[in-house]
């Protein structure tokens, strides 16, 4: 067989550059707003998110705290225009 008879055909060349692009785009995709593993996820680095609390109070009385003292410094703002 000779190299140059089988790639002077079309389709042994549309074959080749389906597998040199297929090669070079990787296979990470994402569907759904999610994102798909790419060939290396097995070699990947794993992020680690520790678990807040498991009841919502604390976040609560934090945002409730927050809160009041935005509409405190908003008040003093207010008198302070007028």
């Amino acid at each position: 067989m000779d190299i140059k008879k089988i790639f002077s055909k079309p389709y042994a060349l549309v074959l080749v550059g389906m597998l040199v692009s297929g090669g070079l785009c990787g296979c990470q995709t994402q569907m759904g707003g999610q994102t798909l593993p790419s060939a290396y996820y097995l070699r990947d680095d794993v992020q680690f998110f520790p678990a807040g609390p498991e009841m919502q109070l604390p976040n609560l009385r934090l945002a409730l705290e927050e809160y009041r003292a935005t509409g405190e410094a908003n008040d003093e703002d207010l008198e302070d225009l007028q």
